[in-house]
């Protein structure tokens, strides 16, 4: 589902998952960006639905990575999730 806001949370599991450039699971995201496994769980549901994020149903826990097509898929909110985390690191700043 699409929202109009983009939380801190959210940018940090789409920039966990697109720097590492492999299949990551929900629990090393929430590992490494500090949130909470369950956080990072909707999260990651979030974004596959979005199409932002592939997902490999393997057992016993799922696994996700950037899709190839998530340009294609849904281009804006892939812009959106590109700006939001342009300006969380500028307030970081």
């Amino acid at each position: 589902m699409e929202r109009n806001e983009i939380s801190l949370h959210q940018v940090k599991v789409y920039d966990c998952v697109a720097t590492h450039k492999r299949w990551i699971t929900a629990k090393e995201i929430a590992t490494l960006t500090g949130i909470a496994p369950r956080t990072a769980r909707q999260h990651v549901k979030n974004l596959v639905a979005l199409g932002i994020f592939d997902q490999a149903e393997v057992f016993p826990q799922h696994a996700y990575r950037l899709s190839d097509k998530a340009k294609q898929r849904n281009a804006g909110y892939l812009l959106r999730l590109e700006k939001a985390q342009e300006v969380f690191t500028s307030l970081a700043s």
